[in-house]
């Protein structure tokens, strides 16, 4: 952007500026109630970060962006413009974010596909995005159709990883054919994102019927499994408290051993539980790979204050796991996605081999890797900042990452590089039989999925994931966008378009490859008092309900 540009820009939101705001950034927006795109301005105001823009039919619309300016700034100093999506599906006829997908305006390619294999729920929760019975007709594409649509995506050369959601997957009785398909097209990472009652229900039944479609199921090719998870008591995960441990029973006795607990974070209504989250993970870490909190995105129109009431953020989720683990995973242990940039292009450097790479915006999510020590009898969390000066390796990474490609032995050159990061691991911090270097040597030298996966199932990844909706709309983020639904007509749409226009893409779509309702979903039952009188439920929970009810 022009310098005339920008001040002029800057100028248009003078009047709507108020006593002790600073401007931090310009971008791009939309207009809640009309859908209008409009200039934005992201401010400073009494510690918060809010996003602003003006509507010429419906006036000022300003939502909070970010709830803690000093960490907006520490993670918006990592930005990467992307290098594009390798294939353009779309041609550019319209503005963003309403010419998706994937179009030549974005700024990154496809890191993890949304493959939707129906909208058939057997649970209806008020914040979800959508399911059949509210939509009026099923959408379930066709084997035929699941294979074109992968085909589809492959065209942008990159590692595939795709996640079958819903609705329910779990209620398709074709998902291991499924499964075995995205094997057959050359998926690498296929993912279940599940609430997980149809394999509960299973083992309640027979339980040896229901090991047996669990690992057929890893078997077929699936290697991780995305479970609801809202919180550790009942009145905070109504969806599926009692079956959890039902779940993860199967997934010990089949051998599915990467499960994600995905939490939805509601303020005030289980903020109070995210500590035990963690600790709840970490006490299963034999199977759990990784909690990955998403603050809530409010769907539909709320006045200010009930979004007021509601609404979280990235930072103050930070600041209450830190409180809530005692001070173990602090505020300064989380780093934005896209500061895994720096670690691709090195790779790439180093192998001379296009490497994906998540240049997501620094607002959409942050992460850090936790070592879960259960040597004295209690757990407890130490993230790898506190061995590993993360920051600083990062800044030397990226300063360093461009000798590779100046001539000369790249190999070489990357193992003078390699040798000289021990200076920023702390190893007598670390845990003792947790050798970082050799692991990030392993990774970087092999370049393979399974060197990878030794790092993941040596700690446990903490992550949260932040999905816009139109109050906090910023098309910047939107245009660095890395996880796409794939679509029956071959496109590729950024999540945070997919699912906020929902009557321009997610609806429109789903309706006119759907059919017609035939019958309902049969909602789910449970028998509470057999589910919690089992010894599988109560160790499940022994020490984590507790650990809740102080919070």
């Amino acid at each position: 952007m022009s310098y005339e540009k920008r001040v002029g820009e800057i100028a248009y939101f003078l009047p709507t500026m108020r006593n002790g705001e600073e401007a931090l950034s310009l971008t791009m927006s939309v207009c809640p109630y009309c859908y209008r795109v409009l200039p934005a301005i992201i401010v400073e105001r009494e510690g918060k970060v809010y996003i602003r823009r003006y509507c010429p039919e419906h006036g000022l619309v300003e939502e909070v962006y970010y709830g803690d300016s000093e960490f907006y700034k520490r993670v918006a100093r990592f930005w990467d413009e992307g290098r594009g999506s390798r294939h353009i599906y779309t041609p550019v006829r319209g503005p963003c974010p309403f010419n998706c997908g994937l179009c030549g305006m974005h700024k990154q390619h496809s890191a993890l596909i949304n493959l939707v294999v129906t909208n058939r729920c057997d649970l209806s929760c008020w914040y979800c995005f959508f399911y059949a019975e509210a939509a009026g007709y099923v959408y379930e594409p066709t084997l035929s159709q699941i294979r074109d649509m992968i085909r589809s995506v492959k065209k942008q050369g990159v590692t595939i990883a795709v996640q079958m959601t819903g609705g329910e997957p779990l209620l398709r009785d074709d998902l291991i054919e499924i499964v075995k398909l995205l094997r057959d097209e050359g998926v690498k990472h296929i993912q279940l994102n599940t609430n997980g009652l149809k394999i509960a229900e299973k083992f309640t039944k027979n339980p040896d019927e229901a090991v047996e479609y669990a690992k057929t199921l890893r078997i077929s090719g699936l290697n991780t499994v995305y479970l609801s998870f809202d919180g550790v008591t009942p009145r905070t995960n109504w969806k599926n408290h009692w079956e959890v441990p039902y779940i993860f029973e199967v997934f010990r006795r089949a051998g599915i051993t990467s499960v994600v607990l995905v939490p939805t974070v509601i303020k005030g209504v289980n903020t109070h539980e995210v500590g035990a989250i963690v600790r709840f993970a970490a006490k299963h870490i034999d199977i759990v790979r990784s909690v990955n909190f998403q603050p809530v995105s409010l769907t539909g129109l709320m006045k200010r204050h009930e979004r007021e009431k509601y609404r979280i953020t990235i930072p103050e989720l930070a600041k209450l796991i830190e409180e809530q683990t005692d001070g173990e995973i602090s505020r300064e242990a989380w780093f934005p996605v896209n500061a895994s940039v720096v670690f691709s292009r090195f790779i790439e450097g180093f192998s001379g081999e296009y490497k994906f790479e998540m240049a997501n915006h620094p607002i959409c999510g942050v992460g850090t890797y936790v070592y879960v020590d259960k040597s004295e009898g209690k757990i407890k969390l130490i993230p790898i900042t506190k061995f590993i000066d993360v920051e600083g390796l990062l800044e030397y990474l990226n300063e360093k990452w461009r000798d590779l490609l100046s001539g000369g032995s790249r190999v070489l050159a990357g193992i003078k590089l390699l040798y000289s990061i021990r200076k920023f691991i702390d190893q007598e911090k670390a845990p003792r039989e947790f050798d970082v270097f050799k692991i990030l040597l392993n990774i970087i030298l092999k370049r393979s999925y399974d060197a990878l996966g030794e790092l993941h199932y040596k700690l446990l990844f903490i992550g949260q994931m932040h999905f816009m909706d139109l109050y906090n709309y910023d098309i910047q983020r939107v245009q660095r966008c890395n996880i796409h639904y794939t679509v029956p007509d071959g496109r590729l749409i950024p999540f945070c378009a997919f699912n906020i226009f929902d009557d321009v893409y997610r609806d429109k779509i789903q309706r006119e490859y759907g059919g017609e309702i035939t019958k309902p979903t049969p909602k789910y039952l449970r028998n509470r008092k057999q589910l919690e009188s089992s010894e599988i439920y109560k160790k499940a929970y022994e020490g984590i309900v507790e650990l809740a009810a102080k919070t």
